[in-house]
């Protein structure tokens, strides 16, 4: 007890800003069940399972712990599962899986001989009982950020709901035995609420539900809100209506009004559906993931190093998917887990690791890698009054919400629960790895996936001229076009129009889709295509000029995204279904840029300047209709080069939180200016170059936090590391990884859904000699590994 006392002075009662971790260890996936228990630093409220909290004391001196140990409670089998009825976790009402109840016990623990006092306690000093106490009322950092995330909004009243239009087409609703009015559907029927029609609901992605009759008649009449029929009773605040219009579940106040008006008894309905709230939950409780785990064949499951699952927090498969792949690499197993140690790792990180990039990647890959986690979890049997356990094939995988939580800090998106796009997550992460790395160009394991591209103008004059950019995939088109199954597809055609024509369904085994091999695709991203209004200062005037692109270095890791979400007419997002025949292995060699060739003649530097002064008006306009600001519609085009609509449009979503976004378009177009030589310094010392360093303050007007954001996100066509043209025939890049332009195969991530923020994501990985399926937690042998469903194709050089 004196050692206690005479240590009080480390001890700090928590308030209520303060984060606190008792759930998890920091630096590794160790928890209160865990042998050893967690032990809480009665300081810092870092959290540290019992193999690491000695690393913490030597780094920080903090003596007093709080050790949490949780033990199995036994109750009776027959205990009733909740049922949630909320979007949410952790809260009255939320998720409630029936995972096996667990008592926690305390204990102060005094650093370094572990010397134990038992808590509660009353001869404890007052200060550490209300600084204990606080900690085990509270709710952990990692659950707050959960709850707070899944917690659903608060359904608004319809702003059409008072002033409802009604028709007085004397329809009247009986009390039962729906049906669609289109089709055959008699469930997941809605009432309009305007004119009365029942029409079936939205189409799922997995191709359940409707055949969106509903909304159709929404896009045609506008009548903006429907009931669902099935969920009406007398409680009509358990009644799910929805507003087309403004795109959401929401309340009618004069719901029972509206009702009465088509001759609908509320008070004698008994509820027969879900609602959509309860449906999303019921999927996320109980969504039979076999659809998409090929075709619902049961897989071997996998145990060991290597073969860990990601624990799914809601949403989190396209996170789950990526990191899998990204451990296979040998730059990221290098980085983080061979060559670096938790101890390292821990050590150089800050006073909270919990924030630390570097750290979390480190105790992920070590979570992933070491095998220490990748062990089957248990479930309960049949027992009358106590709970026995058995392993499953299912293993208990880590959660990681600790990275989740750094690489999506302050990112819009990432930091939601909602779905994403698995693309878009590997270039953030590819970029927050770089910027960490940044000065190590030698550590850095984003490098292995960096490559050059080189574009090369020709305008009708004959002068050529030449732009490079660096970037991380290679993003193709599918040339639908090049399909090597035309006869089949015609024939499909045929079947389809006639079963249309007798209003049958299609079974799943008469669906053909087309083959396009994915040679065709690279042979589409190098073939020469027209750039028009291309201004020419060899003609003076604007041109069409021809492009053809190439690589001027071959990465370690070849990314390759699939474009398989275009835009329909009238801007509608559509998915390819397209099967892509990929191969084993690929040889790119063709690709290799070839720069300047002699005899070449260039076009005049400001050529290569003025293609951006002038953007092209249709596209501008465009964009503008679409509710852009015209000044940032002008640069995306300029950015672009005018290519075209869809590109500046993506060029546009992705710039724009861009610093200079509501500068003048003139203000890049001014000649170079004085370059502070201290500022330059600075951004050499940061380990660019002085040339990319001169640029980027030229292009941010002296500004080292725009010069540094420029570096990292130069405009789209624009080379951060080389804007003039290149004036050698070899246009091999030394800075960068490089080697012949043969890949092999070695994973990809495949989506099953309609939207890319929608759906599954699900990883396949070859390794030791076979195919694996890592399905969040769920790892197994894959009997039959969709390689022609690929989103993102990952390859290895082969002499890498």
């Amino acid at each position: 007890m004196e050692l206690l006392r005479s240590n009080l002075s480390r001890v700090r009662i928590p308030e209520p800003t303060n984060r606190i971790y008792k759930d998890e260890c920091c630096i590794s996936y160790d928890t209160p069940k865990s042998e050893g228990g967690l032990y809480v630093d009665m300081n810092s409220f870092l959290a540290f399972g019992k193999e690491f909290v000695d690393w913490n004391y030597e780094k920080t001196g903090n003596p007093v712990y709080l050790h949490i140990k949780a033990t199995r409670k036994l109750v009776p089998e027959d205990r009733p599962s909740k049922k949630p009825t909320l979007l949410a976790i952790g809260i009255e009402g939320g998720f409630d899986n029936n995972d096996p109840d667990y008592e926690q016990s305390y204990e102060i623990v005094i650093l370094p001989d572990y010397a134990t006092l038992p808590f509660p306690s009353v001869e404890l000093p007052e200060k550490v009982r209300l600084a204990a106490d606080a900690v085990i009322m509270s709710v952990g950092a990692g659950k707050k950020e959960q709850i707070a995330a899944w917690t659903a909004d608060t359904k608004i009243v319809s702003k059409h709901a008072m002033e409802l239009k009604q028709l007085d087409n004397g329809v009247i609703v009986p009390p039962s035995g729906w049906k669609c009015e289109k089709c055959d559907k008699n469930e997941n029927l809605w009432l309009n609420l305007t004119d009365g029609s029942i029409l079936c609901g939205r189409k799922n992605w997995d191709g359940t539900g409707g055949n969106d009759h509903a909304v159709n008649h929404y896009n045609v009449s506008r009548y903006p809100l429907a009931v669902k029929l099935g969920t009406i009773t007398a409680d009509l605040e358990a009644a799910d209506v929805y507003s087309y219009d403004e795109d959401e579940s929401v309340v009618d106040p004069l719901l029972a009004q509206h009702l009465q008006h088509f001759g609908i008894d509320f008070s004698s309905l008994q509820k027969t559906e879900m609602t959509t709230a309860e449906r999303e939950l019921d999927q996320n409780t109980n969504f039979d993931w076999n659809r998409i785990q090929e075709s619902g064949q049961e897989v071997e499951p996998l145990f060991g190093p290597g073969y860990t699952g990601l624990v799914n927090l809601g949403n989190s498969c396209y996170l789950a998917a990526t990191m899998q792949v990204m451990f296979s690499t040998r730059s990221f197993c290098s980085r983080y887990y061979s060559d670096q140690s938790l101890k390292v790792a821990f050590d150089t990180a800050p006073a909270d690791p919990t924030v630390d990039l570097n750290m979390q990647l480190t105790k992920l890959a070590h979570g992933l890698l070491s095998g220490k986690y990748s062990i089957p979890s248990t479930k309960k049997d049949d027992a009358e009054d106590a709970v026995q356990t058995t392993l499953t094939a299912k293993q208990e995988g880590v959660p990681p919400q600790m990275f989740k939580s750094v690489i999506a800090a302050k990112h819009p998106e990432f930091s939601t629960m909602r779905q994403q796009d698995a693309l878009e997550f590997f270039l953030h992460l590819i970029d927050q790895v770089e910027r960490v790395n940044t000065g190590n160009p030698i550590f850095d394991p984003s490098r292995s996936f960096k490559f050059g591209i080189e574009e090369r103008l020709q305008c009708p004059s004959g002068k050529v001229a030449y732009n490079k950019r660096y970037d991380y995939i290679l993003s193709l088109s599918i040339p639908l076009h090049r399909a090597t199954n035309k006869k089949e597809l015609e024939d499909f055609q045929k079947l389809k129009a006639e079963k249309d024509a007798k209003g049958e369904e299609l079974s799943s085994n008469e669906i053909v889709r087309p083959r396009v091999p994915l040679m065709d695709c690279l042979e589409c991203f190098s073939a020469p295509e027209e750039l028009h209004d291309f201004y020419s200062t060899a003609l003076d005037a604007k041109t069409t000029a021809t492009k053809t692109a190439g690589l001027t270095s071959f990465p370690d890791y070849l990314v390759l995204h699939m474009r398989k979400f275009v835009l329909e007419e009238g801007w509608v997002p559509k998915k390819l279904d397209v099967y892509i025949d990929v191969p084993d292995t690929i040889d790119i060699s063709n690709m290799r840029s070839k720069g300047l060739q002699r005899g070449e003649e260039l076009l005049p530097d400001s050529a290569v300047e003025d293609v951006g002064i002038n953007a092209n008006e249709d596209i501008v306009n465009q964009l503008v209709s679409m509710g852009f600001q015209y000044l940032h519609c002008q640069k995306a085009a300029i950015s672009t080069s005018n290519v075209g609509l869809e590109e500046a449009m993506n060029w546009l979503l992705n710039h724009m939180n861009d610093p200079d976004i509501d500068e003048p378009i003139a203000k890049a177009q001014k000649s170079a200016s004085f370059i502070d030589p201290s500022k330059l310094e600075t951004l050499i010392s940061f380990g660019f170059d002085e040339d990319t360093a001169r640029k980027a303050l030229q292009a941010s007007d002296g500004d080292i936090e725009k010069a540094t954001e420029w570096i990292f996100n130069p405009p789209s066509g624009v080379s951060n590391m080389d804007t003039t043209p290149s004036s050698s025939g070899n246009a091999v890049d030394a800075a960068l990884p490089d080697g012949q332009g043969k890949y092999r195969l070695i994973g990809l991530v495949s989506h099953i859904g309609t939207s890319t923020h929608c759906g599954h994501y699900v990883a396949h990985i070859y390794k030791n000699g076979r195919w694996v399926i890592f399905n969040d937690d769920k790892v197994g042998v894959s009997k039959n590994p969709p390689l022609d469903m690929g989103y993102l194709y990952f390859f290895e050089r082969i002499d890498a």
